[in-house]
């Protein structure tokens, strides 16, 4: 399958999850990722769920990072440049969702790309090479060609990987990780 097919199948396999079934995959995600050796970083970038894409539940996530006292980078869409503006998230940040209901910082600490240590990565669907798709904005994919070349790039899914996409692309950035509710796949 093409990545437009690709996004379909895991947009309707996403849109008949129950919210129960969200929060137990998304509790089982964060807690395999505690599995992973990646937290000796100091800023953790996290994307914050799309509830109505039925996204990830990212909430776990964090309570892990603010845990092990990390800095966590939350990203605000630049719609204008198609690309990623990183806040440091505090107590006093103030998040608004966007016109595509994603929840954004609304201003704060801006942080540059090259401080981030690991990236959290949203995704439709992955493959057993660690190609992801996402919703094909490629905003993702951009923000990371900005990082440092060794930054840990961590996808995470509620469905397992497809053997290979057909269509990669030389812009797109493959993942180091990938977290599902029942393992952890590394490229």
């Amino acid at each position: 399958m093409n990545k437009t097919e690709l996004r379909k199948k895991y947009k309707a396999l996403r849109t008949a999850l129950s919210t129960e079934a969200i929060e137990e995959f998304s509790l089982e995600i964060a807690n395999n990722l505690l599995k992973l050796d990646v937290w000796e970083g100091d800023f953790y970038h996290l994307f914050l769920s799309i509830a109505e894409q039925k996204e990830v539940d990212t909430e776990f996530i964090l309570h892990i990072l603010q845990g092990k006292d990390k800095n966590v980078v939350i990203p605000r869409t630049d719609i204008e440049h198609n690309n990623l503006i990183n806040y440091l998230l505090t107590e006093t940040t103030k998040i608004k969702k966007n016109r595509w209901n994603i929840p954004e910082p609304v201003d704060g600490i801006e942080i540059p790309s090259e401080k981030i240590d690991v990236v959290f990565v949203p995704l439709l669907a992955f493959d057993k090479n660690g190609h992801r798709i996402g919703y094909g904005k490629g905003y993702y994919d951009k923000f990371l060609s900005t990082c440092k070349p060794d930054i840990i790039k961590i996808g995470l899914s509620f469905f397992e990987a497809e053997e290979a996409f057909e269509d990669v692309y030389t812009s797109d950035i493959p993942l180091d990780y990938c977290i599902t509710p029942k393992q952890v796949y590394r490229f």
